[in-house]
């Protein structure tokens, strides 16, 4: 009987045991803050499946502009950042939140606009001038006015030909992401500057129509980049198992997958992490 019992016993003590264990590898987890294009496209929901059979790590995440992402994260609510700002990205690091920064994918930015285009700009090379066409026409114009690496940019070029677009009649602030922006550019028939991977998306899903105003101009071209965050600033942050995801992203596999990811047949990002 005594024997009996003690066996039992050792069984439950296994069962809790086990259970707890799996409990763990269960919950192993990490939080990513990513801007909106990665998530909009679906390029998030093709790459984490696999991430996580391959590792049993899951990747959460929250998604917003690349300046709400950064916040997000230098609050201590992510263990890594995947975004497009590199002035915000190095200043993130430079403040102390961040480590290890690593180029990702590209892919660029396009001046959208209505297809009257009455600032007369379709075909165009040169953005800057562009800018300036529809500001002295002044033909409405949407930003995202949301701290993203999209708006970022958007106020880089503004700032470069000497234009102040805040508080003018033909200029709107949506407050939001690329995806509400832009239905709302394509309802008022306004311009916008988009990244192109949510715009052939949105265009080739026949979810707007607005055509291409601009596009090749150099200073378009639009750098995604990962960074950890730094454990010694914020405690909670799980370093490790956000490394392994860094590592798997910009290595073989997830290089190759982002390559390979196609909406309506089209290629939406560019791998370009370094060898």
């Amino acid at each position: 009987m005594k024997s009996r019992k003690l066996l039992f016993l050792a069984a439950v003590m296994a069962m809790v045991f086990f259970g707890f264990g799996w409990a763990a590898a269960a919950d192993r987890y990490i939080t990513m803050a990513t801007t909106t294009s990665t998530v909009d496209t679906g390029l998030l929901d093709y790459l984490l499946p696999v991430f996580k059979a391959e590792t049993g790590i899951e990747v959460r995440y929250v998604y917003a502009g690349t300046g709400k992402a950064i916040e997000i994260a230098k609050n201590g609510d992510a263990d890594l950042i995947l975004v497009h700002a590199r002035s915000m990205e190095d200043q993130f690091i430079a403040d102390g939140y961040g480590l290890d920064r690593k180029d990702v994918m590209y892919n660029n930015f396009l001046l959208v606009g209505p297809a009257k285009d009455p600032a007369k700009i379709k075909g165009g090379k040169d953005a800057l001038a562009a800018f300036k066409k529809i500001a002295k026409k002044k033909a409405l114009f949407i930003s995202r006015g949301d701290k993203s690496g999209t708006h970022v940019k958007e106020l880089e070029i503004w700032k470069t030909v000497g234009i102040t677009p805040q508080g003018q009649d033909w200029y709107l602030e949506s407050g939001a992401g690329i995806g509400p922006s832009l239905m709302l550019a394509n309802e008022k028939d306004a311009y916008i500057l988009t990244d192109d991977s949510t715009y052939f998306d949105f265009t080739l899903g026949k979810k707007i129509d607005l055509p291409i105003m601009v596009q090749g101009d150099k200073i378009l071209f639009n750098q995604y980049g990962i960074i950890l965050v730094d454990p010694k600033k914020i405690p909670t942050a799980k370093y490790a198992d956000a490394k392994i995801f860094a590592d798997w992203l910009t290595g073989e596999k997830g290089q190759k997958m982002i390559a390979e990811f196609k909406k309506f047949d089209k290629q939406l990002f560019f791998p370009n992490a370094p060898k």
